[in-house]
């Protein structure tokens, strides 16, 4: 070997770019984990959000009496989708990779004894979809991550108007 060939192999100069760049493709894996937990926690916080919003609205349009008289609390699910999926002004909350596939009101008639009479309870719950951007930076590690399913649920006491 020449006194070049050497110099050469002795250099340490680039080691540190070399170990950056087994490692990047590992940190980059941690970045997406970070940013796709966040965005899953958020979304599901603010379906929790909406939901709570959502069973409180119905639990003051529905009678008071509704037990007594008889009814329904379906008619409002298109109302109470409206709510989950918006915000208070009126714009969407989710980001495009997550859906609000479907929510449904019911209506439950107790027997609570304290005024003589059934009280009503109302429960809202929703279904929701997140979409995961970053699958193919999941498939890197062996994950097959395309969506997340979750469902809602959130009941009250009806208030009546």
């Amino acid at each position: 070997m020449t006194a070049r060939s050497l110099i050469f192999w002795r250099d340490e100069s680039g080691a540190a770019l070399v170990e950056f760049g087994m490692l990047l493709p590992t940190l980059l894996l941690f970045v997406g984990l970070c940013v796709e937990g966040t965005r899953t926690y958020w979304s599901y916080q603010t379906t929790i959000t909406g939901v709570r919003d959502a069973t409180r609205y119905l639990s003051r349009v529905v009678d008071r009496d509704i037990c007594q008289n008889g009814g329904s609390v379906t008619v409002w699910n298109d109302k109470l989708t409206e709510i989950v999926r918006t915000s208070q002004s009126g714009e969407g909350v989710f980001p495009r990779a997550v859906s609000v596939s479907g929510v449904s009101a019911s209506l439950s008639c107790r027997n609570s004894g304290l005024r003589g009479g059934a009280t009503g309870v109302a429960t809202v719950s929703a279904s929701l979809q997140i979409g995961v951007p970053f699958a193919s930076l999941f498939s890197l590690a062996g994950v097959d991550a395309t969506s997340v399913s979750t469902n809602v649920t959130d009941s009250t006491r009806i208030l009546g108007l």
